[in-house]
């Protein structure tokens, strides 16, 4: 592998880790919403499932380019920290909590595409529109999330 190529499946594997949190933050939010709050439980998962195919595009990438992706959350949970544990989030806390600890981990995955997009990693086209409708799909979510918050704070 070229720098190039090294360079650009660092930047991948940042992401693939970004979306491993993600998926293991809102697993652990599904479980227990079906505890909690019933109605985000599908919400939930779906945003999860949204991150296993995030990773899977990723994955794909990284082997094209000779790489070798990374597979689970981050070590130290460092971007999603304030989902790692989810249960202590739901203990004694309303919606609107819930959503906004939501919310600070979708502001955190914004964040991290934000700076691959910036880098000075030579990305070419095709993975450009892939991480850039990642971005997107991630932004709906962090909008619905925002907006179930939003409403929950004003009930």
């Amino acid at each position: 592998m070229t720098t190039i190529e090294t360079h650009l499946t660092e930047i991948l594997n940042d992401l693939i880790h970004i979306n491993y949190d993600r998926i293991e933050g809102y697993r652990k939010a599904a479980e227990e919403s079906k505890t909690y709050d019933i109605e985000l439980h599908p919400l939930f998962q779906r945003m999860a499932d949204e991150s296993r195919k995030n990773v899977s595009e990723l994955t794909e990438k990284v082997r094209v380019l000779g790489g070798k992706a990374e597979s689970g959350s981050t070590t130290l949970g460092a971007i999603y920290r304030g989902w790692m544990d989810v249960k202590a989030t739901f203990t004694g806390k309303d919606r609107a909590s819930i959503l906004a600890a939501c919310e600070f981990g979708e502001d955190q995955a914004q964040k991290a595409y934000d700076d691959a997009l910036a880098s000075d990693a030579e990305i070419d086209a095709e993975t450009r529109q892939v991480i850039t409708a990642q971005k997107a799909t991630l932004k709906s979510s962090h909008d619905e999330i925002k907006k179930l918050r939003d409403v929950s704070k004003a009930n």
